[in-house]
């Protein structure tokens, strides 16, 4: 069966662009939903999903319908190949696991973007391990003996809120919170 799936990112969007193209192509079945791509639960997204069968096709008018990052795009396209299903971009000709062809280019792409995410984890570390060496541990600076007693005399005495407290001392909400209970213990 061939499955098409649409998505714009508001309410006040229009698919019809899309569903044109799907219908166009000979798409039998259409997801449709209005909701942003960013989000990993989209409901249509998974329902179509749970319905795929083993030959199936997705169809997507371009991959941003499908996906905002490359990690969620590979993660899809993964997930729609482990029910024995295949994908294919009407725009993108590159993805099409349809043919020989089109697998080849996105293990292509799916290694380069590991390789590059690779890239970046390795560089965090060597970056960490460099400030290490220099004496910096990272994280978040030591908030001084001084602005840790003001603030709680503030919070005693009840005349300021939470807020006041937090931008007068420069801490923030968590801060002060973790300062009372650890005087509490």
């Amino acid at each position: 069966m061939t499955i098409g799936y649409a998505r714009v990112s508001t309410i006040d969007q229009n698919l019809d662009r899309q569903l044109d193209s799907l219908n166009g192509c000979g798409a039998e079945k259409i997801f449709t939903e209005k909701v942003t791509g960013k989000k990993t639960d989209r409901p249509e997204l998974l329902r179509m999903m749970d319905q795929l069968r083993d030959g199936d096709i997705v169809i997507i008018s371009e991959l941003t319908r499908l996906s905002r990052s490359t990690k969620d795009l590979f993660t899809i396209v993964e997930q729609i190949q482990s029910r024995g299903a295949n994908i294919r971009s009407l725009k993108e000709t590159w993805l099409d696991t349809t043919t020989p062809h089109g697998k080849l280019m996105f293990t292509i792409f799916a290694g380069l973007s590991q390789f590059e995410a690779d890239l970046t984890a390795q560089r965090t570390q060597e970056g960490l391990a460099a400030a290490r060496a220099r004496g910096r541990l990272g994280g978040r600076p030591k908030v001084s003996p001084n602005k840790s007693n003001m603030a709680l005399k503030m919070y005693d005495s009840k005349d300021f809120t939470v807020a006041e407290i937090c931008k007068s001392c420069r801490m923030g909400k968590t801060t002060l919170y973790r300062l009372l209970k650890e005087r509490k213990q």
